[in-house]
């Protein structure tokens, strides 16, 4: 039996509680609501304003890269920070950052004559605070919810209804009230997700919810890393930067199920989710018109909401097989606008696509919260977001020249194609298949009473005896 196994079989001993039962986890949830809209939001309010100011689709283009740019490159170093002075603190000021930028965002537009690159500054401020917010959003789950796997599903159809409503509300502000004042609600969503997770700053580094969860720490894979206790008591207070980033790929790179799923969720990023969007929204509105498009995002959105519910109640044995099996009828995305397929059908595809994709993000987020332990898991979690969302910028730019070569229908059905072949390459790969479900952190070794912090050279040595237990 793997250590996985050991710690699965004592996490299912006990049924967990209702993540809202913990009123840390009702303040976190709030947090991430209010975040949630206010990034859905933000974009039809930008995109809004510089068509407005007259800028063009170019200008556009220019807003939102200045606000990715900042958080593909500085992702990893939120993930740092976040460890270095827990995730409570990075997330409450990278909140106060993106109040105060989008309050000058609202005067700008107040008081007219906006320029195009004051725009992509403050878009440029916003996203590296977003770089800062987002690693840390993992660890928080276990310090304040027993229940991982339901506390992730509550916050999946959080995000599902956010991404309804937020677009909405936006045009809704800038149609009937004004474009400035849009930016100043968005502002003060920002500000109710720093209320929110401010007085959670007195979590312990690896503390435990208020509901007395065991969140100390989760056991990492077992059969890939085994009870090393690695991580439990060393203390990296006087490490640089550069060695908390390489120790947070350390435990990246160590757990074959994790970077595997990443390598191959790279290149589904790439030929998947890159063209799906851009290219399944031209051909919908071409077959259906902007109105049928609308309500087949719609359906797409209330299938994510199914996914999320779905995710509180099922609870498989090995929940990343489970996930990728739901994120097949993801491959429907693509395919309904290549095929042509009618609009009742298109719809029903949509509400498929989006639960399994939904269910998905469930298994996965809970899978990596529970076996990484609490001390590493914002670096890992970096790691994460940047394999994860690099490359799809690429592969939506390649989208176009693509389809002018070869037909949008036809990029479309091999998407399709390769999102099949990369979820089946998911299920081939062992460490992935064999992972267990845990229901609950379980606490890592911890020091003895009165024992020193784990040096750096004993950790080389700690790190040669996991190696050649791996071996």
């Amino acid at each position: 039996m793997t250590a996985d196994d050991t710690v699965a079989a004592r996490g299912t001993a006990a049924p967990p509680a209702n993540p809202w039962r913990s009123p840390l986890f009702r303040l976190f949830f709030t947090a991430r609501s209010a975040s949630l809209l206010a990034d859905g939001m933000l974009m039809v309010s930008v995109t809004t304003s510089v068509l407005g100011a007259g800028f063009g689709a170019t200008g556009v283009g220019y807003a939102l890269a200045a606000w990715m740019a900042p958080i593909v490159v500085l992702i990893l170093f939120g993930g740092v920070l976040a460890d270095r002075f827990t995730p409570q603190v990075m997330m409450v000021g990278a909140d106060a950052v993106r109040v105060v930028t989008m309050l000058v965002m609202a005067a700008l537009f107040a008081g007219g004559g906006v320029r195009l690159w004051q725009i992509m500054a403050l878009m440029g401020v916003s996203g590296a605070a977003t770089a800062m917010f987002q690693p840390g959003l993992a660890s928080i789950v276990p310090r304040v919810a027993e229940d991982i796997q339901r506390a992730n599903a509550l916050l999946r159809v959080s995000e599902s209804m956010a991404t309804l409503i937020g677009p909405g509300l936006a045009g809704f502000l800038v149609a009937y009230w004004d474009l400035a004042g849009s930016f100043v609600v968005i502002a003060v969503a920002y500000a109710v997700s720093a209320g929110g997770l401010l007085p959670l700053r007195r979590l312990a580094p690896g503390g435990a919810s208020m509901g007395g969860a065991a969140t100390g720490g989760a056991a990492t894979g077992g059969a890939e890393k085994g009870a090393t206790g690695e991580g439990s008591a060393v203390d990296e207070s006087d490490d640089p930067m550069w060695r908390r980033l390489a120790t947070g790929w350390h435990e990246f790179r160590s757990r074959t199920w994790l970077w595997a799923v990443i390598s191959l969720w790279a290149v589904y990023g790439l030929f998947v989710f890159g063209p799906s969007l851009p290219l399944g929204a031209a051909l919908l509105t071409e077959q259906h018109g902007a109105t049928g498009y609308g309500w087949i995002a719609s359906a797409d959105g209330l299938g994510t909401i199914i996914g999320g519910l779905l995710g509180m109640r099922v609870r498989p044995r090995r929940p990343l097989v489970a996930g990728v099996c739901a994120m097949f009828f993801f491959a429907l995305n693509p395919l309904a606008p290549a095929l042509g397929w009618n609009f009742a059908l298109t719809a029903v595809t949509g509400v498929v696509a989006g639960c399994g994709f939904a269910f998905w993000g469930v298994m996965w987020a809970t899978s990596v919260q529970s076996h990484i332990p609490l001390a590493v898991l914002s670096r890992v979690s970096a790691y994460d977001i940047a394999g994860s969302i690099m490359v799809i910028p690429l592969g939506r730019a390649l989208a176009g020249p693509a389809a002018e070569s070869f037909g949008a229908d036809r990029v479309l059905l091999f998407s399709s194609a390769v999102s099949f072949v990369l979820l089946a390459a998911m299920l081939c790969v062992p460490a992935i298949r064999g992972l267990a479900r845990l229901d609950r952190p379980a606490r890592a070794a911890e020091p003895v009473s009165g024992a020193e912090p784990v040096s750096r050279a004993e950790r080389s040595t700690g790190k040669e005896a996991s190696a050649a237990a791996e071996a």
